[in-house]
């Protein structure tokens, strides 16, 4: 993905930062990974529709959609974090088709196409075959208004970080679905979400495998509330017993 070797370069740099809310940050490396996408996608195919993080929603046939995530894990890259990824997702006919998440700074490109399975820099990946979640490794996110929501996360974390082997925090919920699409983590969930975070994780994941629901268990779609629960099919059912618990 050519827009990945827009971040990597401006990495060590300061930059830009703007603020969309308390938490929810936007550089200048955003904006710009934001138009080269956007204006290829443009480019090759004029009458698509498309949904950018910055952008928002920019008109186009309902047919053929793409979701765009220019930079997932902003606040990490404004801090120096090297953890973050450009993610890329396109829909057709209602069902997400192709999803490609790239790390520039590990040059891993996770990718998947539906019914032709996932790959990790072209070779197939499978997620992992972890059946206890008292084993299992996790991951999750949290939304960005977690000082005034009470639906913050926080309670279905201190729970599954007591029934694991333990909960981690990236900060981008594309890598942690490529993560867990990877085998690296076992599980996944998140809520508070927008479709271009997850769009091409969720394809990436199912593709390779895993389960992939909304957090109450219902299926997956991209329509609100965003919220999803990803794990290999053994711990699935596992983590959605404990999601159900209630906040």
């Amino acid at each position: 993905m050519r827009a990945g070797y827009i971040p990597r370069p401006g990495f060590d740099s300061q930059h830009q930062v703007e603020y969309k809310g308390a938490i929810d940050l936007v550089t200048e490396v955003d904006h710009r990974s934001e138009a080269f996408l956007v204006g290829e996608i443009r480019h090759r195919f004029p009458g698509h529709r498309i949904f950018a993080e910055e952008s928002g929603e920019l008109t186009g046939q309902d047919c053929c959609i793409w979701y765009v995530d220019p930079l997932d894990g902003t606040v990490n890259f404004a801090h120096g974090v090297p953890v973050f990824a450009v993610s890329l997702a396109y829909m057709e006919g209602g069902m997400l088709r192709l999803g490609a998440v790239y790390d520039p700074m590990r040059d891993e490109c996770f990718s998947a196409e539906r019914e032709a399975g996932a790959w990790l820099n072209g070779q197939p990946i499978l997620v992992s075959a972890a059946h206890l979640l008292a084993q299992s490794l996790l991951v999750t996110g949290f939304p960005y208004d977690i000082r005034t929501n009470p639906e913050n996360n926080l309670a279905h974390f201190s729970r599954l970080m007591l029934l694991s082997q333990a909960v981690r925090r990236l900060g981008s919920a594309a890598l942690d679905l490529a993560y867990v699409a990877a085998g690296r983590f076992d599980g996944f969930w998140e809520l508070g979400l927008h479709p271009w975070d997850i769009a091409a994780g969720a394809l990436i994941a199912q593709e390779a495998g895993a389960l992939v629901t909304r957090m109450n268990g219902e299926p997956f779609v991209l329509s609100p509330p965003y919220t999803i629960l990803a794990a290999n099919p053994q711990l699935h059912p596992q983590i959605l017993q404990a999601l159900s618990q209630g906040n």
